[in-house]
C-alpha cells in the first residue's frame, strides 16, 4: 500500500503538494484545495501512520522525506513542485528540500521552525511529558481532541474549519501521535536554511505560541530572499483558522513566481 492522499485540479497544471502536522490530515487543507485547484494540481497527503498510509518503522525525518519523493514518483510528477508544509509538515518539507533540492519549485513554511526546543533537552522532556501525559493516564485522542485544538487556536477562527481540525485530531491513531511527538523533538535543520535556493514564504499566526511570529521571522532571515508574513488573530492552525487571509498570502506568493517564470520565458523568446 502506498501513500494515501487527496487531490484536486488538472494533473497537467503545476503541482502544489501540502504536508500536514501531527494532529492534522489531508482534510485539513480543504480550503486550500478548493481555492487553488483551478490553477494547480493540488495534492494533500496523509503522512505515514495517518489515513490509509501505513506507518513507518522506525520513523525518521529522512524516511518521511523519502515517502514524499515516493508519492511524487507514484503520481508521475516529474516537474518541480510547489511545496507547502504546516507545523511538523513544515519540518518534513525542510528535510525534503535538503534531500531533493531539484524537485522543489517553491517552499511555503507555515507555523513551523527549523529546530525544536532548547539545546540542553529539558524543554523537550517537559514537552513530551505534557503532551503524552493524558494518554498515559488512559484518555483517548477523541477525548482530548477539543482541548488540544482549543489550546492551538487564536481569536475568531472559522467555525466550519475548526470542526475539521477537531475531527482530524480525534481521528489520529494514538500510536502515530506518540511516534510523531517523539520525532518532533529531534528536529534541527538550522544549518540547512542558508542552502535553500528556491522562492520561500514563511507564514506565522499572530497568536501562535508553538511557532511564534518572532521565531519564524528570525528563521526567514537565514533563508536567501525569503518572505515573511504574519496572519492577524491566527494561532497555530493558520490555514484553517483564517483560510481567506492565508489563501490570499499564498496566492500572491505563487503568482509572483508564475509571473517571474513567464517573464523569463518571454525574454528567452526575444533573444537574438
Amino acid at each position: 500500500m502506498g501513500i494515501d492522499y487527496l487531490s484536486m485540479g488538472d494533473p497537467r497544471s503545476p503541482s502544489l503538494l501540502m504536508l500536514h502536522g501531527i494532529g492534522g490530515s489531508a482534510e485539513c487543507f480543504q480550503p486550500q484545495m478548493r481555492a487553488f485547484s483551478n490553477d494547480y494540481h493540488v495534492i494533500a497527503w496523509n503522512m505515514p501512520g495517518y489515513g490509509e498510509s501505513p506507518p513507518l518503522q522506525p520513523l525518521t525525518f529522512e524516511d518521511l522525506s523519502k515517502s514524499v519523493s515516493a508519492l511524487l514518483e507514484g503520481l508521475v510528477i516529474s516537474s518541480r513542485v510547489h511545496l507547502l508544509g504546516h507545523s511538523l509538515g513544515g519540518m518534513v518539507a525542510q528535510q525534503f528540500i535538503a534531500d531533493y533540492p531539484g524537485k522543489v519549485a517553491s517552499l511555503t513554511l507555515a507555523a513551523t521552525s527549523a529546530a525544536f526546543g532548547s539545546r540542553d533537552g529539558d524543554f523537550q522532556k517537559r514537552f513530551i511529558s505534557e503532551r503524552l501525559g493524558p494518554l498515559d493516564q488512559g484518555l483517548s485522542m477523541k477525548q482530548l481532541a477539543s482541548s488540544i485544538i482549543d489550546s492551538l487556536i487564536g481569536a475568531g477562527p472559522d467555525p466550519e474549519m475548526l470542526a475539521i481540525a477537531r475531527s482530524s485530531m480525534a481521528s489520529v491513531p494514538e500510536a502515530s501521535y506518540r511516534a510523531n511527538m517523539e520525532l518532533l523533538v529531534t528536529f534541527d535543520l538550522r544549518r540547512e536554511l542558508g542552502k535553500i535556493r528556491v522562492p520561500t514564504l514563511l507564514v506565522a499566526g499572530e497568536k501562535d505560541t508553538n511557532a511564534p511570529p518572532a521565531v519564524m521571522e528570525k528563521m526567514s532571515s537565514y533563508i536567501p530572499n525569503a518572505q515573511f508574513q504574519c496572519i492577524k488573530d491566527a494561532g497555530h492552525l493558520i490555514n484553517l483558522e483564517q483560510p481567506s487571509a492565508f489563501n490570499k498570502v499564498l496566492r500572491k506568493f505563487l503568482q509572483s513566481i508564475e509571473n517571474t517564470i513567464q517573464s523569463d520565458d518571454e525574454n528567452k523568446d526575444i533573444q537574438p
